[in-house]
C-alpha cells in the first residue's frame, strides 16, 4: 500500500468505528479518514472530528447535525456536517473513496452500504444486517459492480482467513466443497448465561443482558449474543459471503472466545484462527488485506490459557438460534422478517416494555405470521421488513397489555 487509502467510517462513535479509528491512528502512513458517519451522539462525534479531521462528518437527522455544527463552531476543525441517508448513500460512493467500513449496527446500515458496493468501492462489512436482509441481491451487486467484501465480524473474519487464498479472492460462485472444505464451525460464546438457570431466563434484567463476558460491545449486539440471535444472524451472513448450504455450517459454543471460527477440510484437517478477543483484529486485517499491520492487540499467551472448552448448543436456552437457522433454510423473506422483528423486540426489551424471554416469542410469532416471503428486489426487501416491524410491534402490545 504505498498510497494513503481514503476511509468512510458508517458508525464512526460504534465501538466497531471507534476500534476502527484506533487501528489507523496506528497507521497514519497509509490510512487517512474522509467521512465520518453517525446516529445521534453528537458530542463524542465532535471530539472525532477534532482528533481526525475527517472533510465530512454525517448525523442521522437534521438536529444531531446542528448539534454537532454548535460543538465544532469555535475549534479549529474545518469539518463539513451533513445529515441523513442520502448523504451517506452519496459520500459511501464518492470518487475519492478507497474503503468504507460498515459499521452502522440495524437495517440502517443497508442502503449506504449498497451504495458504496455499487460504485465499486473496498466494503469492510461490520453490520451484518445487510446480508441477512439482502443477501442474493447483496451478493449479486458486489459481482456486478466489481466491488471487494471483506467481512469484520470475527467469526467471519476468522473463516475468512482460514480458507484456501483461491476461495479468498472468489467472487461468490465458488463451491466449498470444490476447494476441499467439508465444514465451517461457527464459534460463539454462549453469552452471560451459558451456565444460568433456565427457568430464570425470564427474570434477566438489561443491565444483565448486555454484560458480555468477552466482548465490548453495543448494547443491541450485546442483547442479541445473550440470546443467540447474534449468532444466528452470523449464521444467515455466513451462507452468503462463503456461497455455502445451511449443512455446511455448524456452530460451536467455545466460551473463552480464543478461537474465533474455523474450517474443517476433507482431509481431517480443521484451522482455526486464534486471538485475544478484540475488534482491532479483523478490523486491520481487512483495512491492510493481504498485507498485516499493527492492531494495537497483544498477541495470546498460552501459558495463562487456564480453560478451553467447546459444546454444541442448547436449542432450548438459545430458541433464536433455531429460529433464524430455520429462516435461513426458507429464503430471503424469512432472514429479512426475523430480522426486523428482532430489532423492534430488543428495543422493547431495553426499554424495559418486555422481558426477555419474550424478545424470542416476539420473534417467532411475527415469523409465523408473515406473509410476504417471496422477496428479491430492494423494494421488496424494503416492504418485507416495514411489514415486519409493524407486526412486531403489534405483538409487543399485546404482551404490554
Amino acid at each position: 500500500m504505498s498510497q494513503k487509502q481514503l476511509l468512510v467510517i458508517l458508525g464512526a462513535t460504534g465501538s466497531i468505528g471507534l476500534s476502527t479509528l484506533d487501528v489507523v491512528s496506528r497507521n497514519k502512513e497509509l490510512f487517512d479518514v474522509f467521512v465520518l458517519a453517525a446516529g445521534q451522539n453528537a458530542k463524542k462525534m465532535a471530539e472525532l472530528c477534532i482528533e481526525h479531521e475527517p472533510l465530512y462528518a454525517i448525523m442521522a437527522t437534521q438536529q444531531a447535525a446542528e448539534q454537532l455544527s454548535a460543538y465544532l463552531a469555535n475549534t479549529p476543525c474545518q469539518t463539513l456536517v451533513m445529515h441523513g441517508e442520502q448523504a451517506m448513500c452519496d459520500l459511501c460512493a464518492h470518487p475519492d473513496v478507497d474503503v468504507v467500513m460498515s459499521a452502522i449496527v440495524g437495517a440502517a446500515g443497508l442502503l449506504p452500504t449498497l451504495s458504496a458496493v455499487e460504485a465499486g468501492k473496498k466494503v469492510l462489512l461490520a453490520n451484518k444486517e445487510s446480508l441477512v436482509m439482502s443477501g442474493q441481491l447483496f451478493i449479486d451487486k458486489v459481482k456486478q459492480h466489481k466491488a471487494t467484501l471483506l467481512p469484520i465480524d470475527s467469526e467471519h473474519n476468522a473463516i475468512f482467513q482460514c480458507l484456501p487464498s483461491s476461495l479468498q479472492n472468489a467472487k461468490g460462485d465458488q463451491n466449498l466443497q470444490q476447494h476441499g472444505v467439508s465444514k465451517i464451525l461457527l464459534t460463539g460464546s454462549g453469552g452471560p448465561f451459558l451456565t444460568r438457570d433456565i427457568n430464570t431466563l425470564k427474570d434477566v434484567t438489561v443491565s444483565e443482558a448486555v454484560a458480555h463476558p468477552n466482548w465490548s460491545m453495543g448494547q443491541k449486539i450485546s442483547v442479541d449474543s445473550a440470546t443467540m440471535m447474534n449468532k444466528g444472524l452470523e449464521f444467515i451472513e455466513a451462507k452468503w459471503l462463503f456461497n455455502c448450504d445451511t449443512s455446511d455450517i455448524d456452530v460451536v459454543i467455545h466460551p473463552q472466545s480464543i478461537i474465533h471460527s474455523m474450517v474443517q477440510y476433507h482431509d481431517g484437517s480443521i484451522l482455526a484462527q486464534m486471538g485475544n478477543p478484540d475488534m482491532r483484529t479483523p478490523i486491520a486485517h481487512a483495512l491492510a488485506y493481504p498485507e498485516r499491520i499493527n492492531a494495537g492487540v497483544k498477541p495470546l499467551n498460552f501459558s495463562d490459557i487456564c480453560d478451553f472448552s467447546f459444546t454444541k448448543p442448547d436449542f432450548s436456552r438459545y430458541p433464536n438460534l433455531q429460529l433464524a437457522i430455520d429462516a435461513c433454510s426458507a429464503g430471503q423473506g424469512a432472514t429479512t422478517t426475523v430480522n426486523a422483528a428482532n430489532e423492534i423486540a430488543v428495543s422493547a426489551f431495553l426499554n424495559g416494555k418486555i422481558g426477555f424471554t419474550d424478545i424470542y416469542k416476539i420473534n417467532a410469532q411475527t415469523l409465523e405470521a408473515a406473509t410476504y416471503t417471496n422477496v428479491q428486489s430492494l423494494d421488496e426487501i424494503l416492504e418485507c421488513d416495514k411489514l415486519a416491524r409493524i407486526s412486531a410491534s403489534e405483538f409487543i402490545t399485546k404482551v404490554t397489555h
